[in-house]
């Protein structure tokens, strides 16, 4: 019988299945522990905490975490970058629920 807490293979597929610890996480971004603090601390990315406490974060969240590494090597500060990717991740939901409504009205309103 599995563990309680045990990863099932399922999990494995999930974006959102916290599998990377802090140091497999900078690992695979090229980047530092201390990098992925400082977007954490920006409140862009929020890991989970495993029971040991330790960070752990999913492939959803280290995509955002390479996107803001990509404006921070480009010159943008970290704050900077976290506020930028919010924008966009707004931005993208607004044209997407603009695309829904349009549809749901019979495509009038705006051509996107």
């Amino acid at each position: 019988m599995p563990a309680e807490n045990a990863p099932v293979a399922g999990n494995l597929d999930d974006d959102d299945y916290p599998a990377y610890t802090m140091g497999r996480a900078a690992a695979v971004l090229g980047t530092t522990p201390a990098f992925l603090r400082s977007v954490g601390e920006a409140g862009l990315i929020a890991p989970l905490r495993s029971q040991g406490g330790h960070r752990r974060y999913t492939r959803r969240q280290l995509r955002i975490a390479a996107r803001a590494r990509e404006l921070v090597d480009q010159g943008t500060p970290v704050e900077a970058a976290c506020r930028i990717i919010s924008l966009e991740n707004q931005l993208a939901d607004a044209l997407r629920l603009n695309r829904d409504i349009s549809r749901r009205l019979g495509g009038c309103g705006t051509d996107t």
